[in-house]
Parts: structure tokens; sequence; C-alpha cells
């Protein structure tokens, strides 16, 4: 990693507080694996705080740590300058600007889509009605987030162009803020906060992505993580999965256990988790045309600055 890079990754972790725990020191031999996650990532999210991991690679000389992020964007930033070995699942969108930086990824995993899952909200007694009432108007968007990609599409949709709108780019936390108190007059973003803003204070879906966005969310790793530990990488993928198929089908149980550590109530816990697919799979190569669709999207609206083939990237198979 450059100085500049290691720099870089230092000041993305101090301003979004991203919290590092580390129990404990690795012994020479142990192979160390670097786990960034958000909030959102709900299946890494549980497998941390049930130690799946941890039991899973009991005696086979692997130490876990565990980076949290706020959002997409600084997580895979945090992989591609060697931050972290492994991400939990980000939006679709996220890993097109990370492959329009140069970023050397490997597609591991993805979660099979869930249009529902990410919505444009708009206060209750807001009047924007469609999508073609949001000309003119500022709206609220994590950058490179999932939701930016439905919003361009929405917009594509309704006739528009990005540029007819003022973004403002905003972390989920400063959205919420911003949404509540009327500084901006939409917010496009996904779950667990389109569920917390419905139930909390009553937005009101504008649109979701269901015929817009079909929101995929992908596992990466480094290429060189993958390429050297891919027994590791298989361990994680199985545990996904697993967790995955446990989440649905103990719904009450789950959301129960990731209420406090999304600091809502299990009820709009289960709201979120519902619309949510959680089933995953392997990557294909034919998946990544959907990321290649973003990618062609976000070059259309000059959001990334040259071309970027998706269908480049590496995809780790499992063993």
């Amino acid at each position: 990693m450059t100085i500049l890079a290691r720099r870089r990754f230092c000041g993305i972790v101090m301003a979004l507080g991203a919290a590092l725990a580390v129990p404990g020191i690795a012994s020479a031999g142990t192979v160390e694996v670097r786990i960034g996650y958000q909030k959102s990532s709900t299946l890494t999210a549980l497998l941390r705080a049930q130690g799946t991991l941890e039991r899973k690679f009991a005696g086979k000389d692997v130490h876990l740590s565990w980076s949290e992020f706020s959002s997409g964007a600084p997580l895979l930033e945090a992989l591609n300058v060697g931050g972290i070995d492994l991400s939990a699942d980000v939006a679709d969108t996220v890993p097109v600007f990370a492959l329009a930086a140069g970023a050397k990824l490997a597609y591991y995993a993805q979660e099979l889509p869930s249009p529902t899952a990410q919505a444009i909200l708009v206060q209750a007694d807001s009047p924007i009605h469609d999508l073609a009432g949001l000309k003119g108007k500022k709206v609220a968007v994590a950058k490179a987030a999932g939701a930016h990609y439905l919003l361009i599409a929405a917009l594509r949709k309704a006739g528009l162009r990005f540029s007819d709108i003022r973004p403002a780019y905003l972390s989920p936390a400063d959205g919420r803020a911003a949404f509540e108190n009327g500084s901006v007059d939409a917010w496009a973003v996904w779950d667990p906060y389109v569920a917390g803003a419905q139930q909390q204070v009553k937005a009101r879906v504008l649109t979701d992505g269901s015929g817009i966005a079909s929101y995929r969310r992908y596992y990466l790793a480094s290429a060189s993580f993958a390429k050297a530990h891919p027994d590791i990488v298989q361990g994680v993928f199985d545990a996904l999965r697993e967790t995955g198929v446990w989440v649905k089908a103990h719904p009450q149980e789950a959301a129960a256990q990731l209420a406090p550590v999304w600091g809502l109530d299990a009820q709009t816990v289960r709201i979120a988790n519902d619309r949510r697919s959680y089933e995953v799979r392997a990557v294909s190569a034919e998946a990544l045309d959907d990321e290649q669709r973003i990618a062609d999207a976000f070059l259309d609206a000059a959001l990334i600055p040259s071309a970027v083939d998706t269908r480049g990237a590496e995809i780790w198979k499992p063993l």
C-alpha cells in the first residue's frame, strides 16, 4: 500500500468512525482475516453476533477481526487499499465505483435481487406524488449506494436526467436527519433505513425498485486474498448461505437478534427483512450483465470518469 493510500484509508476510518474490534493477537503462522461490514449487513452482522465464524475456524490457525463502516463506498475503499480482506454485502452499484478506481476485487457471493428493499421516500404531506415531481428538488442519497442507481433509473423512467435534480450526498444517518428536518425534499435509501423511516416518521414511498432496479447485493474479497485462501472464502460463503436460510426460516428470532444491533424495534426489523431475499448464491458471469448496465448508467450521468467493463472482474468459484 502506498503512503498516500494508507493516509487516505486512515482518513476514511477516522472520518466515518469505523469501529475496529480485534479480540486478541494472531500468533505466527496464523492467517489474519479482516472482515468489513455495514450496520445493514444483515447476514454478516448475525455471523459476528452469533460467533459462527469463530466456531467454524476454531483450531484452524485463523484469526478474525471486524471493522464497521457507515456505507458501502468506504468499505470497498478499505478493501481496495488493503485495510480489510473480505467485504460483507454491498449494493450492486458499489463495486462499479471500485472497479472504476482500478480496484483488484473478486466477487465471491451474491444475494438474489430484492428490488423492494430500497426506495425513494418523501414526507407523508409532501406535494410530490410522482417521479416527475422530483425535477428541481433536493434529494438526499449516499454516493455510490444502490439507492444512487435507483434514483438515476427512476428519473430516467420519468423522462428526467440526474442533472434535473439537486443531489445531496449524505450518509444514511445524515440523510435521515436532513429528511426529518425538511432540508431535503426526498431521500433515496435502503432497508432497514426505509422501514425505520416508514415506521417512525411515516415516510411515504414515492417508488421502490420494482421494475426499475433489481438491487442485488454482492460480497467481495481482495483478489489476492481470494486466490491465496480459497478454503477460508469457502467457509465464509457456506456460513452466509446457511445464515440466509436461517433468517427466512426464523424471522421473529432473527429480528429480535438484529434489533439491538440496528437500534430499531423488532417489528421494524422484521418488515425490512421480509423485503430482502437473503438467498446467497455463487456469482456467475451472467450476473455481471446487471453490473454492466449500472456502470453504463453512471457513465451516461457523468458520475464515473471512464467506462468500466464489469465482465472482466474476477469471480471466485466455490470449491
